[in-house]
Formats: structure tokens, sequence, C-alpha cells
């Protein structure tokens, strides 16, 4: 994406051109902002709380309330419904040229215990939108459309997984928050754990996959911007770091003979905050917990256990900022007279970059439709970014209302809904046109 070398920009530059060519110039298609409107209201009330929060979470029975709710829906639409081994819901509308691959489109409908309504459920209800107007304009694609509604996203990505080839028989015993296994989960709403493993899905068998979602953050609300050119899905990694000093009397012990393991520790937040805001680009540091020990009023801590988390689009800028901190830590730790030790947690995920065609095929739409726009990275984890292990996958982003997400009371606007599902729709049409291969 960010290469200078002379055959991408000779690439580039032919591709943009055939691009332009072929974008239609006739009337584009909007769609229903207020069907829509009264469709996601009607996906919330499977798991309303009484705070008005969402409780359904993968594999409850809100869950599974739903899905049977959104199956009916869209048999009665005329597509063909039907459920993969991982649980993955799927809704298949032919093309005029059925040999062609699929092009596939959709997110997840699960929440976080007490969530929101707009995380994933945005996604799914523009997707099945999408299909609708298509429909009742009588418009069909030459590539069959997929709609996909993914299983477990909130309870670290399960069903997009599953369709890259990333799972194996442990992740089947992960406990989800239903209080069901993810292989029970899976047999819940119609899935096979015994056959989960045959649902991996090669390159040749999808065109692209693109993913409508709320932005979960507050940089398009925050500018009033209309629309968010995902450019990648940023890669995590997380370190447990424990920080040794020596246990002693906090009474008897005077302040220049400590050997603080707590000092250490706050002087090693402020390190990792100071380090990553004053890099170029849009890495972000995090130190999420902390712990001292033996945790007395009157006892100096002797040990610390605390964490790291790094996110950037690029994994050598992810390394980088974990050696000045590592290397950091360590000089804290000769002036404190403590010991800093590094331990990788196995919870990384890599870097997943959007393909660039189909971000400018985005943007192009973005500006035919008059909407503001402006290509940024999406620093939550999506299924949109084990999708693009195996397909170009494209993300568009709506404005989250003060960038709240994850709580009851995350809300994007039926307006800003509408133009991102109207931007995919008209997205899935130039994607149609494109030989992406």
């Amino acid at each position: 994406m960010r290469t200078t070398s002379h055959f991408y920009s000779i690439f580039f530059t032919v591709f943009f051109f055939i691009f332009l060519a072929s974008h239609s110039q006739e009337e584009k298609l909007e769609v229903n902002k207020d069907r829509l409107t009264v469709q996601l209201k009607k996906l919330s009330s499977f798991g309303i709380n009484k705070g008005g929060g969402n409780d359904r979470v993968a594999f409850s029975d809100y869950d599974i309330e739903a899905r049977a709710y959104l199956t009916s829906y869209l048999e009665a639409l005329g597509l063909q419904v039907k459920v993969d081994a991982a649980g993955n819901l799927i809704a298949k509308r032919e093309g005029k040229k059925n040999s062609l691959s699929p092009i596939a489109f959709g997110s997840h409908i699960d929440a976080v215990p007490n969530g929101g309504h707009y995380d994933g459920d945005v996604g799914v209800m523009g997707a099945i939108e999408v299909l609708e107007t298509l429909i009742e304009n009588n418009i069909q694609t030459m590539h069959p459309l997929e709609l996909i509604i993914f299983s477990n996203e909130e309870g670290a990505i399960f069903g997009s997984r599953a369709l890259a080839g990333k799972i194996d028989e442990a992740t089947l015993d992960v406990q989800t928050a239903s209080g069901y296994t993810n292989g029970e989960g899976i047999a819940r709403i119609g899935g096979n754990p015994d056959k989960v493993m045959e649902v991996k899905r090669s390159s040749e068998e999808l065109h692209a996959f693109l993913e409508l979602h709320i932005e979960q953050g507050n940089v398009l609300h925050k500018n009033n911007l209309d629309i968010g050119v995902v450019e990648g899905i940023v890669g995590l990694k997380w370190w447990d770091v424990e920080i040794t000093g020596l246990t002693n009397h906090a009474g008897t012990t005077p302040m220049n003979d400590r050997k603080d393991a707590l000092i250490a520790g706050a002087q090693f937040v402020l390190a990792v905050n100071e380090i990553i805001t004053q890099a170029e680009g849009a890495q972000v540091g995090t130190v999420g917990r902390i712990e001292a020990f033996p945790g007395a009023p009157n006892v100096i801590p002797g040990k610390v256990v605390t964490s790291l988390e790094i996110r950037d689009l690029s994994s050598e800028k992810i390394a980088l900022m974990y050696k000045q901190i590592e290397a950091r830590a360590h000089k804290i730790g000769k002036m404190t007279q403590t010991t800093f030790k590094f331990t990788p947690i196995d919870a990384t995920a890599e870097p997943a970059l959007t393909d660039v065609r189909i971000q400018e095929i985005i943007r192009q739409n973005a500006i035919d439709f008059n909407y503001s726009h402006k290509t940024l990275p999406s620093g939550a984890g999506h299924d949109a970014q084990d999708m693009a292990l195996i397909t170009p996958t494209g993300m568009i982003f709506v404005p989250s209302v003060d960038g709240i997400s994850h709580a009851p009371e995350e809300y994007s606007t039926p307006e800003a809904i509408a133009k991102g599902a109207t931007i995919l729709l008209q997205s899935i049409l130039d994607i149609d046109n494109l030989d992406f291969k």
C-alpha cells in the first residue's frame, strides 16, 4: 500500500484509469434509509436489557432467536440460506454468471455483554438492505452475492477465522461469554463441530469481501466526516511485564535505600505513553493492568506484574516500538535498582491491509455522492482481517457518535448508516465489473 516502486506506481495508475472508465455515469442507487432504520431497531429487540444494552452474546438464546428471524427474512427475499459447519449464516443470491466466484459481504450480530446495538449490526442490516435494494430494482450482478453473518466475532472471532483456516481443535474448547464452548455454541446455532475444519475457503472461491462497520472511534464524528476508507486492521502484540525489586518494611526503610517495584512500574507506564506518542504514525500503546505485591499499605512492593499492548498497521513498527520500550524499561530498572522481564502473551494478531483497489473504489464512490471521507486504520479487530487472508478485502466505516462502542450508549445516526450502506451497494456493483485476479 505504501510502496513507491516504479512497477507498483504503473500498476495502480493503470488500474485507476480502468476503474474510472468503467465507473458508470448513470444515476446512482441509494438504499432505503427508513427501512434500514426499522430493521436495525427490530434486530436490537433480540437481547435488549432493562438498561438499554445488548445481551445478545454469541450462542445465547437471544443470538439463536435473532438468527432465526434473519433467516426467515432472507428466505422471504428469495435468497438461498444455509448455516455452514462453523455456524456462519450465509445467504446467497445467484448472479448472471454463476460460474464466477461470489462477492461476499457482511459482519456479525453477536455483542459483548451489555454492549451496544450498532457494532456488527450495522454491517449485517446494511448488507441485507443492499440485497433488498438490488432485488426491488431488478438488478442482478454478474457474480453471485453472499451475505455472511459470522459466528462469535466478539468472542475472539471464530466464524471468519474458520473460513480463513485459522482455527484448530483447541479453538473449539475455548469458553465463551454465553457459558458454552465454541464447539458447543456452533452446534446450538446449526453448525457442526466435527466438520468445522472443512469450511476453510481458498482464494479462488471468493471474488472479494466487503464489511460495513461503525468506526468504534471518534475520528469521523469529531471531524464531521461521512465515510472512513479503511486502509487496514492493525496488528497487536501483548506482553506480561514483571518488575522485581525488594519487599521491605515501609516504616524502617529510608526512601533512598528502597528497591520499589511500583515506583519502577509507574515510570514504565509513563515511558510507554511518551515513546508511543512521540513517534510518527498512528500506533497506539497501552498498559491496561498493574498489580503490586504483596499489596499491603505498610510494605514496599517487591514485585509488580503489569502488561503492555502495542497496535499498528506495520509489524515492523510494532517491533521497533517494543525495542524502544524494552530499552527504556531496563534504564528505569537500573535507576530504581529493579529488574524488568518481558514475556510475550499468545494473544497476537498480525496486521491485515485492505486491498488498495477496493480502497479506491470506496473513495471514488464517496466522492460521487459528495460524502466527506478520510482514509484511516481500524484500531479494533474485525472479521475483515481474516477474510483479507483469502480474498481482496475492503472496509467502510461510518461515524460512531462521540466514539463510544461496546456500551449501551453506542450510537450512529440513521443518516450516517444509510450513507455507509449506499457506499457498500455501489462498491459491490463496481467490484462486480472488475477482475481482481
